[in-house]
């Protein structure tokens, strides 16, 4: 049990933490066992950027800021600042970094030290043959400063995300009634999808993040160098919370979804930047990864692709609140955010019968991929449905539990959730394209030439297909794309009916089923490039 808690001290709010069922427990962390923390402010605004977005109905709406305007308004005070400097100091934890514009304390201490400013117990598990750092319950503080405080992260470093990625399986497909099997590179989707031939993402930088693995820049050269593409694209590994480029050497491990998300992304918008953010597979990781993306100040993203995620309820309402704070810095920044919808069907891999979406894409800040089956002859679609592989894998989506509805989507007929029939809420995906690995995509693993899909390849093909759109509208002297969702769901006829959406109106992903206008399944539907550049350009 943790330490009586002194009559001053009240829980930090959602910082509850819910053991893993099949974890084994260990015991207690080693005492002394050195333990580093995130300790994020509250926005001191007197509008949080969360409650200015959340009313966004249409583009016109969407405020921007720049950065040295965000640094004025949004930083941490700095008395905040000295307040927590002194808590840590009086309990032993020494003060790493500092950083005002994203409102972040680091800190550093021992197991025994944290667990006591924080009155919370810390111990080992093991899961699936992996080790980790866990608590249960809330974390405590002074009420002064509890009241201040937005989220600590790190305190547990359970493995947090999983990639959206699915390999090709011959075996599986041979059994498959009715199974056939193509792929494709990324140009050939990008020519099924009609992306615009005479843009390439100059003067771009797409963010891509991810929690494990890496890259070999061998693969890379050789990849691009087959499709044509020269020179190819400048792929730069940033580090966070001392994570690096560390491949695998293993094509069927992470290494795998970060090829995937650099080919596509690199082959459809070649002369982009891309910069690949590693971090630790944790909440504390995930969350520090998303902040130094959006808040890169040398090298500013227009565009930033995620293909991880784990289920609502697997993440601590601390860490949501945390990382939609961002999402809306991104809004507001002009930074375009596209996360996948999840490859385990409507219950998001959950136990049981129940539906579940993948969180961050539920945030309603950020776009959302689900994935389709797309074939085609001679180089034309044939046929685009939801991708369902039961009942080894499907597209995510669905009816988020925490978000509520947005304006935006307010005329989009989402079904009102089961559990909490009175309150509308955030609807997913958004938008979709090719996932299934049976009609998947080429890539280049640890020098192995692989068949993946999965929504993990949807948010790299979209990311670069807004990348191209960024590049026209630079050249017509407008800002970017940024905040995609109001562009997309206030204009959905007229994209329509300039045919720059296809309406996926087949299939389902076990609890929702495709049909006209938005769904569950594919969202708004499939790119025309051509047509949705020229729609969003205007």
């Amino acid at each position: 049990m943790p330490r009586n808690i002194p009559s001053h001290y009240k829980p930090l709010t959602g910082s509850e933490r819910t053991p893993i069922v099949e974890a084994r427990h260990i015991g207690p962390v080693n005492p002394e066992e050195s333990v580093e923390i995130s300790v994020y402010l509250k926005d001191p605004a007197p509008e949080p950027l969360t409650e200015r977005i959340a009313q966004v109905k249409e583009p016109q709406d969407i405020p921007r800021l720049n950065r040295e305007d965000y640094i004025q308004r949004h930083s941490a005070k700095e008395e905040d600042i000295e307040s927590f400097k002194a808590f840590a100091r009086d309990h032993n934890l020494s003060i790493v970094d500092v950083d005002r514009p994203a409102r972040k304390i680091v800190l550093r201490g021992t197991a025994s030290a944290i667990s006591y400013a924080l009155a919370t117990e810390l111990h080992e598990y093991e899961h699936q043959g992996t080790r980790f750092r866990g608590r249960t319950g809330p974390l405590y503080l002074p009420t002064h400063l509890a009241d201040k405080i937005e989220s600590i992260l790190g305190t547990d470093n359970r493995r947090q995300a999983e990639p959206h990625i699915r390999r090709f399986n011959r075996e599986r497909t041979i059994f498959r009634a009715h199974a056939v099997q193509q792929s494709y590179t990324p140009p050939e989707v990008a020519r099924l999808y009609d992306f615009p031939q005479d843009l390439n993402g100059s003067g771009q930088r797409i963010a891509i993040l991810e929690f494990g693995g890496g890259f070999v820049q061998q693969d890379l050269l050789d990849y691009f160098q087959n499709l044509g593409i020269t020179p190819i694209p400048t792929v730069t590994s940033v580090s966070v919370d001392g994570m690096q480029n560390s491949p695998t050497g293993n094509p069927d491990s992470a290494d795998g979804e970060v090829a995937l998300d650099i080919e596509i992304a690199g082959a459809i918008a070649p002369q982009a930047a891309i910069d690949v953010y590693f971090a630790p597979n944790t909440e504390q990781g995930f969350i520090d990864a998303v902040i130094a993306a959006i808040l890169n100040t040398r090298f500013p993203p227009s565009v930033i692709s995620i293909s991880w995620g784990a289920a609502e309820n697997e993440w601590t309402p601390q860490a949501m609140n945390t990382m939609n704070q961002a999402f809306a810095l991104a809004a507001v920044l002009g930074i375009t955010v596209f996360c996948t919808a999840g490859d385990k069907g409507s219950t998001d891999g959950e136990p049981g019968w129940e539906n579940h979406v993948d969180f961050p894409a539920s945030s309603p800040f950020v776009t959302c991929c689900g994935g389709t089956r797309l074939e085609s002859e001679h180089g034309q679609v044939t046929s685009e449905v939801v991708w369902n592989n039961s009942p080894s894998s499907a597209t995510g989506g669905g009816i988020s539990a925490v978000f509520d509805l947005p304006p935006w989507q307010v005329k989009a007929n989402v079904p009102l959730p089961p559990m909490d029939g009175q309150n509308p809420k955030r609807g997913v995906p958004d938008v979709a394209g090719d996932a299934d690995p049976e009609t998947g995509y080429k890539v280049r693993v640890d020098g192995v030439d692989q068949i993946v899909g999965g929504t993990s390849a949807v948010a790299p093909l979209w990311a670069g297909l807004i990348a191209l759109a960024n590049q026209r509208k630079m050249h017509q002297g407008q800002h970017s794309i940024g905040f995609l969702n109001p562009m997309l769901y206030s204009n959905l006829p007229a994209l329509w009916n300039a045919n720059a959406l296809r309406d996926v109106l087949l299939g389902d992903n076990g609890g929702f089923s495709a049909g006209p206008d938005w769904d569950p399944c594919t969202g708004v539907g499939t790119p025309d490039g051509k047509n949705l550049i020229a729609e969003l350009t205007r």
